[in-house]
């Protein structure tokens, strides 16, 4: 697991500037102090803390980036897992257990909805 790295002072400073007081998502205008900055790429995935991977976000953007973020870390995690083999995979996945039947077409003698029940002839 990856540690987080967080923006210096300078950089935080530029991506404030840079965003010009709008949250850089949704364009909101923001107070003083209001803003977050936030990764674009999180540390976890192999996101750097640098200016060009830095942005401002209002914080209901940014709660909802962090959840998307979350979701993607957790994929990445159960897919190293699986690919390491420290976690078994739920399924097989190198073919069936056992071997489908044949496609074999079944005819039965239907009759038509159209045409009349014939009585059946007794012996």
């Amino acid at each position: 697991m990856s540690k987080r790295m967080e923006f210096t002072r300078k950089d935080k400073a530029k991506i404030i500037a840079r965003a010009n007081g709008k949250c850089e998502k949704c364009s909101a205008m923001l107070k003083t102090g209001e803003g977050e900055v936030d990764h674009i790429l999180p540390c976890a995935l192999g996101g750097e803390a640098t200016i060009a991977n830095g942005r401002l976000l209002c914080r209901v953007c940014h709660v909802e980036k962090t959840a998307g973020d979350i979701k993607a870390i957790r994929k990445s995690d159960r897919q190293r897992d699986k690919s390491s083999g420290a976690v078994k995979p739920n399924s097989a996945l190198s073919g069936r257990k056992s071997p489908k039947p044949p496609l074999t077409k079944i005819v039965q003698n239907r009759r038509s909805l159209y045409e009349p029940i014939q009585p059946q002839e007794r012996m």
